[in-house]
């Protein structure tokens, strides 16, 4: 994937166990000296996890009162081992001398998604469209990765909500233009009328993709919808124009003659018909 342009910030989002301090206890030390395993993690456990003495009560809510050792005696691994335990022969002896210390990682964490277990790969899109540079990828993944038995893959996340919104999209799109051309026709009552105005709409729409190509933008849901909204005005426009000229027509004018007049005339003549410009 990293040979797809426009992938960046490409990594597997994972936890990794962080480094932990184990202690073993050596239980033929522990036997010299005469001390029990258990009193050896109870040292263990008051010195640095805090051990429950009591509890404190506010209203109905209980709360432990905890006691361990300062910051700076349980903090780092030489003060941890140099914690001190009382042998039955009354010596003090170090936990140094009855355990075997190390430094291990701890576990990872799993991630589950619908009871399976996955692995998270992530990336950024940038100076390309999102669909593309997916598609680009899927089509590299799909034909130069061999994954091992029981392992599939699915491209989720920005893509997937980008796929449902060209599907839905997909649906939208020519119902409200076909309802537009419905409510052309009960205006109007004419096909002629209707398709013009909606080739109007059509060509108006030329515009968009010119003004993506010279600004550097990607085609996305957002300027989907922004088409639409330029759909709308486009069919405002032509509704505007097609009845001025219908009006000057129905008072015997020629349709050249009507046609050249409602370029000519000022754009204020069209505010009886509710537009402003």
């Amino acid at each position: 994937m990293s040979t797809v342009k426009g992938i960046e910030d490409l990594g597997i989002f994972r936890i990794v166990g962080q480094p932990n301090l184990n202690y073993t206890v050596d239980r033929d030390a522990a036997a010299r000296w005469g001390i029990n395993v258990a009193d050896i993690q109870d040292a263990v456990q008051t010195a640095v996890g805090a051990n429950a003495l009591t509890q404190v009560q506010q209203g109905e809510a209980r709360y432990d009162v905890t006691l361990r050792y300062q910051k700076q005696y349980r903090d780092t691994r030489e003060a941890i081992e140099s914690v001190r335990l009382l042998a039955p022969s009354g010596e003090r002896v170090s936990l140094a001398q009855l355990t075997k210390a190390s430094t291990d990682d701890g576990a990872e964490q799993i991630n589950r998604e619908g009871g399976q277990r996955y692995i998270a790969i992530k990336y950024s899109v940038r100076g390309r469209d999102l669909g593309s540079t997916v598609e680009e990828a899927i089509a590299k993944v799909n034909g130069k990765v061999a994954l091992p038995a029981g392992y599939h893959l699915e491209w989720a996340g920005e893509y997937e909500s980008q796929k449902r919104a060209d599907k839905r999209m997909a649906i939208v799109v020519p119902v409200t233009v076909l309802a537009i051309f419905l409510i052309l026709y009960t205006m109007f009552r004419s096909y002629k009328w209707a398709t013009l105005i909606l080739i109007t709409v059509g060509m108006a729409s030329i515009g968009g993709p010119l003004a993506l190509f010279i600004t550097g933008t990607n085609f996305s849901v957002s300027s989907a919808v922004g088409f639409l909204a330029l759909f709308g005005v486009s069919v405002e426009t032509g509704v505007i124009m097609v009845e001025f000229i219908n009006q000057l027509r129905s008072r015997r004018k020629g349709m050249e003659e009507s046609t050249e007049e409602h370029i000519v005339k000022p754009q204020w003549r069209a505010l009886s018909f509710g537009c402003v410009r």
